[in-house]
């Protein structure tokens, strides 16, 4: 009866690393590469071109920036990294309440900015993986304006963008600065800074 005991435990113990190994294997073979990284960047980019050559309003076009916030960008990773310390002792419905607002505060910051492009496009180039994240490089082309670059920053873990840089200028510290500065004068209440960005 042993003998039987401990063959079953064996093979009991064979199938389960089996199963573990089948189920790990989908995972490995999912990892996230450059041109999965250069992929979603270039869809990411084709919305963006659709919305500013949409001739839509400047509230239209906002609305529609966030949806492709939302679809591209890991806006939760985003929102906590810019709130910095104080995220760690909120609430979660404080913290989902901060990145919903966040994510519009940056659609219409952003979108603005974007409204410079009607007429131009961006394209994307290379991509270069560094640690965890790759660095999808683009050009942006504006009628009239030298070109400048662009580059979004994708984690390999979410598959999507956590930081955006304009000439080298990210927008994940600028907007951490700009957020704690508000934080501040909210006297670190972060339900008075949802409500300010809203």
């Amino acid at each position: 009866m042993s003998d039987f005991g401990f063959t079953r435990r064996r093979v009991l113990t064979g199938l389960g690393a089996g199963v573990c190994a089948m189920m790990l294997r989908p995972i490995a073979a999912l990892a996230f590469s450059s041109s999965q990284a250069e992929a979603l960047i270039h869809k990411a980019v084709d919305d963006i071109n659709a919305i500013i050559n949409s001739g839509k309003s400047e509230r239209a076009m906002y609305v529609d920036f966030e949806k492709v916030l939302v679809r591209y960008a890991d806006t939760p990773s985003i929102a906590r990294s810019v709130l910095g310390p104080p995220a760690r002792s909120a609430s979660s419905g404080q913290l989902n309440a901060f990145t919903k607002a966040f994510q519009t505060y940056i659609a219409r910051k952003y979108g603005s900015r974007f409204r410079e492009f009607i007429g131009g496009k961006i394209q994307v180039n290379s991509s270069q993986k560094i640690n965890s994240i790759y660095d999808v490089k683009c050009t942006a082309i504006l009628a009239g304006e030298p070109p400048f670059d662009i580059s979004f920053i994708v984690h390999d873990r979410s598959g999507k963008f956590i930081d955006l840089q304009i000439e080298g200028i990210s927008l994940l510290k600028s907007e951490r600065a700009e957020i704690g500065a508000m934080l501040d004068k909210a006297g670190g209440s972060i339900d008075k800074l949802t409500a300010a960005l809203s």
